[in-house]
C-alpha cells in the first residue's frame, strides 16, 4: 500500500480531532522529502489552510546552549532537542482553535528559527517529521500517542551517507569533518532510530528520492 492510499483512507475514516501524521526514519533517509511531498499534495487538493507542517528539527537546542551543556559534538542526538517544547506544541496544535506558530530549522546556519511556520487554525491535517517520533525512552515516548499514523522512511546506509556528507559540507564542515561526523554522530543515531521501525504503520523506501 502506498502512503497516499493509506493516508487517504485515514482521512476518509477519521472524524473529530485533526489527523496527525508522523514521518520518521534515520538521518538522510528522505523523511523530510516525504513530509514536504505530502504537505504539497494535500495543499494542492484542498488549499493551503488544510495542512500544517511541523518539523522536529525546529526544536534543536541552539549551538550556544549545546556548548553550555557540552553536547555540541553530538548535535542531533535525542538529548540535543527541546523535547518537552516539541511535545507541548504538538499537543497544542492538535486541538488549537487559532493559528499556532512553530519553529523551523535553517540547515545552512544550523540553528532553529523561532515562529517561522504557521499551523493554520483551519488545518485538518498536521504532518510532523523527525528522527525520534517513535522513540520510547520516557521524554520522547508521549509523541507516539499523539500520532494518528506513523510512516517510517528507510534507505541503505551508503545512500544515506552519500546524502549526509554534502549536507554537512554545505553547512560549513570540511569533507573530512563531514565524513567523520556521519560515522561518529549520524550513524549511531541511525542505529537508535532503527529500533523504532517496527512501531510504524507503514515502511517507505526513501532510497530513490532526493533527500533533505
Amino acid at each position: 500500500m502506498s502512503v497516499l492510499t493509506d493516508l487517504d483512507d485515514a482521512l476518509a475514516a477519521h472524524t473529530g480531532e485533526r489527523i496527525v501524521v508522523g514521518v520518521t526514519g534515520p538521518p538522510g533517509s528522505g523523511k523530510t522529502t516525504l513530509a514536504r511531498t505530502l504537505t504539497e499534495h494535500y495543499r494542492a487538493l484542498h488549499g493551503v489552510g488544510f495542512v500544517g507542517h511541523l518539523p522536529m528539527d525546529g526544536f534543536h537546542l541552539s549551538d550556544t546552549v549545546l556548548t553550555q551543556l557540552n553536547r555540541a559534538g553530538r548535535k542531533g542526538a535525542p538529548d540535543t532537542f527541546d523535547v518537552d517544547g516539541y511535545v507541548a506544541l504538538l499537543t497544542r496544535a492538535i486541538s488549537a482553535e487559532g493559528d499556532v506558530y512553530a519553529p523551523d530549522f535553517d540547515h545552512t546556519t544550523g540553528e532553529p528559527i523561532a515562529a517561522a511556520l504557521v499551523l493554520p487554525a483551519t488545518a485538518a491535517l498536521i504532518i510532523t517529521e523527525g528522527n525520534y517520533l517513535a522513540l520510547d525512552d520516557g521524554r520522547w515516548s508521549p509523541v507516539a500517542g499523539l500520532l494518528t499514523r506513523l510512516y517510517y522512511v528507510d534507505a541503505p546506509a551508503d545512500v544515506r551517507r552519500d546524502r549526509l556528507v554534502p549536507r554537512h559540507v554545505a553547512a560549513g564542515k570540511s569533507p573530512n569533518e563531514a565524513r567523520a561526523w556521519v560515522e561518529t554522530v549520524d550513524e549511531p543515531n541511525a542505529t537508535l532510530v532503527a529500533t523504532t521501525r517496527d512501531r510504524a504503520d507503514l515502511v517507505v523506501d526513501g532510497s530513490a528520492t532526493r533527500s533533505r
